[in-house]
């Protein structure tokens, strides 16, 4: 639904094709993943309406299917074409603009004009001079040949020359544009606030080793962050809202995303109902979703309707980061490192593994005290990680 124009990846048909419904005619890119178009209708492929690797916009033509033979050019004549680019000036319009720009400098200049000699302009116009450059000494500031002279001694600025560069042109995939324009409407549109807190893993670290010891599949840092964020969202549901200008829409289901890291970008995967699930379902899920969204197959389903979202660049060593919100959700957490970290308890100093995480809200949503209050919830859940089963 957010979608305002698709790729066409590659055509499995070609023009004359006999095709039956639901025969896969295209892969078309989306700003998330590559869907498969199916054909709706039975019948022969009469067109195509868009080349391989060319943009479209929605509602454009990109195939016709027909009966062999049916004439199609009022369907064609009645479709909407792409957008043309502006074709290169010729010759003559270059010309006519040309002159209409010299001839808005004469207006200007007769509405203006600049006080000088007969001989400082006749100097000035020998030397090339603009007389808007030169500053007259003569009465009421005219400009008179001493100050054509005076300007022709002074030295002439030496040329700027330019450092010649290399630089290789990226096109914008539909995943890039879709993250410009969101992004960049999150940060205009939402007024952000951060918060930050440490986090003490030690007990969480030894219980996840005891865990995996036990389960099927292997339980990440990750997953933990997830079910813990999954039911401190339960007690402090502010942050699972989001902004309608009319309204503070409080929602009543957690649907916690996950931002997974592509070449051309990123996708947030969605773990829907995640405080209903315990760890070893979100381990398994997060595993599927994250492998699905790295070959490009997610379905919308599983990467839309987030309430909730968590940024983890823990794994590169990136110790404390802010994230942007991911619209029109109400905040998202950035989560650094696990490190080894000095504390002072009880007047030593001890070594702890300590991961700090950072929370950005949406301050027409959510305060200072309730961000507050929801961290600390999450610390409380993941220094004592047994809570996270109850």
């Amino acid at each position: 639904d957010t979608m305002t124009e698709g790729v066409i990846v590659r055509w499995n048909k070609k023009v004359g094709d006999t095709v039956k419904v639901g025969d896969i005619l295209a892969e078309i890119e989306t700003d998330k993943a590559t869907m498969e178009f199916e054909s709706p209708v039975n019948g022969v492929l009469l067109h195509i309406g868009v080349e391989e690797g060319k943009p479209v916009p929605i509602g454009h033509i990109i195939a016709i299917i027909g009966k062999a033979g049916e004439d199609i050019s009022a369907l064609l004549s009645a479709g909407k074409a792409p957008a043309k680019e502006s074709p290169s000036p010729s010759p003559a319009s270059t010309l006519v603009e040309k002159s209409s720009v010299e001839r808005a400098h004469a207006i200007v200049e007769g509405r203006d004009r600049i006080k000088a000699s007969p001989l400082a302009r006749a100097m000035a116009k020998e030397a090339g001079i603009d007389l808007r450059q030169v500053q007259g000494s003569g009465e009421g500031g005219r400009i008179i040949k001493r100050d054509i002279e005076a300007y022709l001694s002074q030295p002439a600025p030496s040329p700027a020359i330019a450092a010649p560069t290399t630089y290789i042109e990226q096109p914008l995939t539909q995943m890039r544009k879709t993250i410009a324009r969101r992004l960049t409407a999150s940060m205009q549109e939402a007024p952000h606030f951060y918060l930050t807190i440490s986090v003490c893993m030690d007990r969480a670290a030894e219980w996840r080793e005891r865990l995996n010891t036990l389960s099927e599949v292997k339980i990440s840092f990750n997953d933990l962050i997830i079910k813990a964020c999954a039911q401190a969202l339960r007690r402090h549901p502010l942050l699972n809202a989001s902004w309608t200008g009319e309204s503070i829409r409080i929602h009543q289901e957690i649907h916690i995303g996950f931002a997974v890291a592509l070449e051309e970008g990123l996708i947030v995967p969605v773990v829907r109902h995640a405080d209903r699930k315990g760890l070893e379902e979100i381990a398994k899920e997060t595993q599927l979703l994250a492998d699905k969204a790295r070959s490009r197959k997610l379905t919308p389903e599983e990467y839309s309707g987030s309430t909730f979202s968590i940024s983890n660049l823990g794994m590169f060593g990136i110790e404390e980061f802010t994230a942007v919100i991911n619209p029109p959700e109400a905040a998202i957490l950035a989560v650094g490192a696990i490190q080894p970290t000095p504390v002072v308890k009880e007047g030593n100093i001890a070594i702890e593994r300590r991961m700090r995480v950072t929370l950005s809200c949406d301050h027409r949503v959510v305060d200072g005290a309730t961000g507050a209050q929801f961290l600390q919830t999450f610390k409380s859940l993941l220094e004592v990680p047994e809570k996270l089963l109850l």
